[in-house]
């Protein structure tokens, strides 16, 4: 069981870093759709929801591609920095992130379209800064929202497979996630391994969820 917590305590740092990065990056471009109009923002928020429904294996590919040693960014990093992020807990992160993504940024982008711009320009005529006024008044009318993708975006973190398998692949202690631990129990007929990760990771995947409802933009403060 020793090895489970080890699995148990990588997922978590995974998925604790990848749902920091969406947070920042997801709220951010979120923010930018909602807002701003210009040629191509249809495309691009498509090509950002891609990983969404795009297979998990096939996305692993693509980054395998790119992350790797002779891809455009692997190859860079390796010659400059000696950084390999394939067959890495980094590269799990990374991959992870992109999976859960679009979880933040489509929940960011409908929590600010959701915010009545009268608030915001009522801050302006008050000569706030920009800056002020997202932080002031946009933010915490969309931080329900925001949450709730964050939190949805945390639970698939924990739950990647197919993409951190290819990219960081299945090594114990070290890039061995819960997802993967479990595919490895069972093609050991480690039965009681494999139920115990299932376990573990069910728990966690539904406090979460009811987590996630209960920030849902629509629910209101006290509401059951």
């Amino acid at each position: 069981m020793e090895n489970a917590w080890i699995a148990l305590s990588l997922t978590l740092k995974v998925a604790g870093w990848a749902t920091a990065l969406n947070l920042v990056f997801g709220v951010a471009i979120g923010f930018v759709l909602a807002r701003k109009r210009f040629p191509g923002r249809d495309l691009l928020d498509a090509l950002l929801t891609l990983p969404l429904v795009m297979p998990p294996t096939v996305l692993g590919y693509y980054l395998l591609v790119v992350l790797g040693r002779h891809g455009p960014i692997g190859g860079w990093l390796q010659e400059n920095f000696g950084i390999n992020l394939i067959f890495s807990w980094q590269g799990a992160v990374i991959a992870a992130t992109i999976v859960a993504f679009p979880l933040v940024f489509k929940s960011a982008r409908a929590a600010f379209e959701a915010v009545d711009p009268q608030f915001e320009q009522a801050a302006r005529v008050l000569r706030i800064s920009e800056i002020a006024v997202f932080f002031r008044v946009t933010l915490p009318l969309a931080w329900r929202g925001i949450l709730a993708g964050v939190l949805l975006a945390f639970a698939r973190a924990t739950g990647e497979f197919g993409a951190t398998l290819m990219v960081a692949g299945s090594i114990p202690g070290k890039t061995q996630t819960l997802s993967i631990a479990v595919y490895e129990a069972v093609q050991a007929g480690q039965d009681d391994v494999a139920n115990f990760l299932v376990l573990v990771t069910s728990v966690t995947c539904i406090t979460v969820l009811l987590a996630a409802g209960r920030l849902a933009p629509g629910r209101i403060a006290g509401q059951p």
